[in-house]
């Protein structure tokens, strides 16, 4: 991992869940919900190819949601440098995904972002 990837792993690992976070612009996103840590090896994210058998339990399992919920080409993005999905009511879908390179402070209970709200990925 060359030096600017290994600090954009020690800055989303300072990130917690709950934490605000606010774009560049001042404006608030919203709460962590979720942070992923990158995997640089990471290549491409499979959709599940398991049928739903007949037992509840394997069709709950066939119906839940991959994280990242973006068209794989990002996904495979957020996931080779990490990210978080971030609760707001600034998307339709009710969340956004946040690039760890597109952080750029992280304090005590505020992520701060060097992009503007509206240059974040949507939930799908």
């Amino acid at each position: 991992m060359n030096q600017q990837g290994t600090q954009q792993q020690a800055t989303i690992s300072r990130v917690t869940t709950g934490m605000r976070v606010v774009d560049s612009t001042g404006v608030e996103v919203g709460t962590v919900d979720l942070v992923q840590r990158g995997d640089p090896t990471a290549v491409t994210v499979q959709a599940p190819t398991a049928d739903p058998g007949s037992s509840l339990d394997e069709l709950i399992e066939s119906a839940a949601v991959e994280e990242p919920d973006v068209p794989a080409d990002l996904a495979a993005r957020l996931l080779r440098s990490g990210y978080l999905k971030v609760s707001t009511e600034l998307a339709r879908t009710g969340a956004v995904y946040v690039l760890a390179d597109r952080i750029a402070t992280v304090t005590d209970d505020q992520v701060r972002l060097d992009v503007p709200a509206t240059e974040l990925p949507a939930e799908e």
